[in-house]
This record gives C-alpha cells, sequence and structure tokens, in this order.
C-alpha cells in the first residue's frame, strides 16, 4: 500500500468545493481545506505508486477549481 499527501492550489474561493469532490474519490481518506501556501490537503492511498498516479492524474487533477497539486509519497525511513 502507497500513502501520499496530496497539496492543491486552487481558484480563489474554491477550496471547500474542491475538498468536498475530492473526499468523494476512491482512494481519498481524508481531504480538508487549509490556509498557507495551499487550500486542500489530501490524504490517499493505492495499491501501487502506478495507481497513485493514475488517482492524482485521472481523478484528482480532474476536479474544477484546481490549479496546481503536489503529490508527496510517504516513505517509512
Amino acid at each position: 500500500m502507497v500513502q501520499a499527501y496530496i497539496l492543491i492550489q486552487t481558484e480563489v474561493g474554491k477550496a471547500t468545493a474542491v475538498a468536498e469532490s475530492i473526499a468523494k474519490i476512491q482512494g481519498v481518506v481524508q481531504a480538508e481545506d487549509v490556509t498557507g501556501p495551499y487550500d486542500v490537503i489530501v490524504r490517499a492511498e493505492a495499491e501501487s505508486i502506478d495507481d497513485l498516479g493514475r488517482l492524482v492524474v485521472a481523478q484528482v487533477q480532474q476536479i474544477e477549481g484546481i490549479t496546481r497539486t503536489l503529490t508527496c509519497p510517504v516513505v517509512r525511513l
């Protein structure tokens, strides 16, 4: 299982709608509006890094109102 945080920037005023839409995607564990340089932070999980990539590119990035994403896979050191 691969887990990651996805940091998202949105258009002004779209953070809540983006978080609500993303929360409905299978593989998303949590999606919350935040303040700071990013507007939404998502915790997601997938079976493989390839599946995680497909989740981000094919589903998350297709949500209206997103301007940029940064995916940070969790590592166990």
